[in-house]
């Protein structure tokens, strides 16, 4: 039997009706096109942990092996996906990360910067409906963190209408609907002609 994962993801804030943060939050779910307050809190309980462990870091002296390894690793890591800019290859920078940070390198920010879609809401519409890939996996998670080694392979998948494929359901019907109507305006317009010669023979 596979074992379970019971970790805790995110982290429900302590005072639940506190204005200015509930500002915050909304305006944060509006400009990423986030689908609950959850999106934030999950990404602020994984920033709080890489902070918490950048402070125990900075705690040892600078020549200590294990902050030289964990470190370096921390570090690599977070300019690996995007986040950390490289001239600020340091832990005290790590300290100053915001949320935006992070939510910056989504698949849905990133899918609305790049021009793919038309609002960062139409972007997730795109990512879940499976129109989107990331080199050559289509990735149907609006929350996938993109690495920068990976942003320029973000493109339209190759089985979506929007990437050259076979076209959507909606356009086929339309497609079926507007050929029905041009075959039976034919058929009236060859019935008419067919009335009228044989009219003509008679008289």
């Amino acid at each position: 039997m596979p074992k379970i994962n019971c970790s805790k993801t995110y982290k429900v804030p302590k005072r639940p009706y506190e204005s200015e943060r509930l500002d915050q939050e909304l305006k944060l779910a509006g400009e990423y096109g986030l689908r609950n307050k959850r999106e934030i809190w999950r990404v602020g309980y994984s920033l709080s942990n890489i902070r918490r462990a950048a402070r125990q870091l900075l705690t040892l002296d600078e020549k200590d092996p294990r902050r030289l390894f964990e470190g370096n690793a921390l570090i690599r890591r977070l300019i690996r996906t995007g986040v950390l800019d490289e001239s600020k290859a340091r832990l005290d920078y790590v300290l100053g990360l915001k949320i935006e940070d992070f939510l910056e390198r989504r698949l849905q920010t990133q899918v609305f910067k790049l021009g793919l879609a038309k609002s960062i809401h139409h972007a997730r519409v795109l990512i879940r409906q499976r129109h989107i890939r990331v080199g050559k996996q289509t990735v149907n998670i609006p929350s996938f963190i993109v690495r920068l080694d990976s942003q320029k392979h973000i493109d339209f998948s190759l089985t979506s209408p929007y990437g050259g494929g076979r076209v959507g359901r909606v356009k086929r019907k339309r497609q079926r609907a507007a050929d029905k109507v041009r075959f039976l305006r034919e058929k009236a317009a060859r019935d008419r002609f067919n009335i009228g010669s044989i009219w003509v023979c008679r008289v």
